[in-house]
């Protein structure tokens, strides 16, 4: 008998519509209730929209490069099966997907533990938690999301749609709040050179574009469970586009919503932002109620990226790259188990050890060079090596999306400030050396020649 490949050990139980729920999940989070007011600090008033614009154009046409390789390799792990692919499964692909693993075992712990410490510091708007009692939150957050994910992913996705349909119907409640006592002038009340287009203006954006691009990160999610998509080369890239213009379209209705209730003066200082925006609308009871549901709203964001996450050491280990303990599938509710339980109480001794003043921008400045540059380039690649029956999607206007995405993520990194950037890049350099090492023990590239051939899907 023949062992099975990877995708064919998982179950293929996820539709459009329970795709598109995990999808939107992921990407909503607690992260622009957060993040709003430090837009509106960077950019200075209510010209903050642009960056919420600036945040949607990056993830649109970066959407449109995870569409194509998506589409083309829709196998547990996402941008691990990318990079291989792209930069040759036996040459440079090995330690490119290598570095993603490297830095997944850092950051995807990190991305986790950020929203359950959001979540309990969210929360103290509700209940007054001193500072261990917001750790032992964090933590117990994260042991119901270890319980509630460990069954079939048949299972998981029925519980995401449950979970997306509170995470919309919060955020248009909101939004019709706003709408039915919007303030125009309140709303665009822009200060003296708002507009003024000087390098101080860009710079202004860039560091509000962080931030929302932040917000927007997860459109990608549903890559990382490519093996349990059913009609994955259709449903992948209508799930990413789907996710990015309705996560887009809520955004900036929310944020314009809120500055036509709340002075920008006043909100850009405020910790619970939408908290005291419901307020103002209806009262202190509905105020509360609106904290319950953005508390929602995060929960379901963290349950989507733990179980993504979780498909990623599973992939490594089973492609020979990473333990092979990590390929270990459940027996009879199929799915990688071992990964998701290691990823998980790493996630939970993170939330208790870490703070969670300076993640965002870490996270992303740790990412930005190996996954997003990465990509952009390996699509290209891809392009010249494989025939156009091997890409069941591709992107319009190509390759402008690409290269747009490039040229938008460094821009990104730029952003970060040196600290941040300069620490993304010792964490590459850390991860080379880990790989040489490892490789010249193991006799494998670039240490010694290795053969692959390439067998079309």
């Amino acid at each position: 008998m023949s062992t099975p490949l990877p995708e064919e050990k998982l179950e293929r139980g996820l539709g459009l519509s329970e795709a598109v729920a995990l999808n939107m999940n992921a990407m909503v989070g607690i992260g622009p209730f957060i993040v709003i007011p430090l837009v509106i600090q960077a950019m200075g008033g209510p010209q903050c929209l642009l960056a919420w614009v600036a945040g949607a154009v990056l993830s649109l046409v970066d959407g449109a490069v995870w569409s194509e390789l998506g589409a083309a390799m829709p196998r547990a792990g996402g941008t691990y099966a990318f990079l291989r692919e792209a930069y040759g499964p036996g040459r440079g692909g090995r330690l490119m997907s290598f570095l993603y693993i490297w830095q997944t075992l850092i950051q995807a712990p990190l991305v986790v533990a950020s929203g359950a410490i959001g979540f309990s510091q969210y929360l103290t708007y509700l209940v007054p938690l001193g500072k261990y009692e917001q750790k032992a939150v964090s933590a117990l957050l994260v042991l119901l999301l270890i319980v509630l994910l460990y069954r079939r992913i048949s299972a998981v996705g029925l519980i995401s749609k449950f979970l997306w349909f509170g995470v919309v119907g919060t955020m248009l409640w909101m939004i019709w709040g706003g709408v039915t006592h919007f303030s125009a002038k309140m709303a665009f009340d822009f200060p003296p050179g708002a507009w003024n287009w000087s390098w101080l203006f860009f710079v202004g954006l860039g560091s509000a574009s962080v931030n929302t691009v932040y917000t927007y990160l997860g459109y990608y999610h549903i890559c990382n469970l490519g093996a349990e998509i059913r009609q994955p080369e259709r449903v992948i890239p209508q799930t990413i586009l789907i996710s990015i213009a309705g996560i887009a379209v809520l955004y900036l209705a929310m944020q314009t919503s809120i500055l036509g209730v709340v002075p920008w003066r006043e909100a850009q200082n405020s910790q619970y932002i939408v908290s005291l925006f419901v307020e103002r609308l209806y009262g202190t009871r509905a105020a509360a109620f609106a904290t319950i549901m953005i508390l929602w709203i995060a929960f379901a964001s963290l349950f989507t990226t733990l179980l993504s996450y979780s498909r990623v050491p599973f992939a490594a280990a089973e492609d020979g790259n990473f333990f092979p303990v990590f390929a270990r599938v459940h027996p009879t509710k199929h799915f990688p188990h071992v990964s998701f339980l290691f990823l998980g109480i790493t996630s939970l001794l993170f939330s208790v050890l870490f703070r969670l003043s300076t993640v965002i921008t870490g996270i992303l400045a740790m990412r930005v060079i190996v996954q997003f540059i990465g990509q952009g380039v390996g699509v290209m690649l891809l392009r010249r090596r494989w025939p156009p029956s091997r890409l069941p999607f591709k992107m319009w206007l190509y390759p402008l999306p690409a290269v747009g995405s490039i040229f938008c993520w460094i821009f990104i990194f730029a952003s970060t400030g040196w600290k941040f950037a300069l620490g993304g890049v010792v964490v590459i350099a850390l991860g080379i050396l880990t790989y040489m090492i490892q490789a010249r023990y193991r006799r494998i590239w670039p240490f010694a020649a290795a053969a692959v051939v390439e067998v079309p899907r």
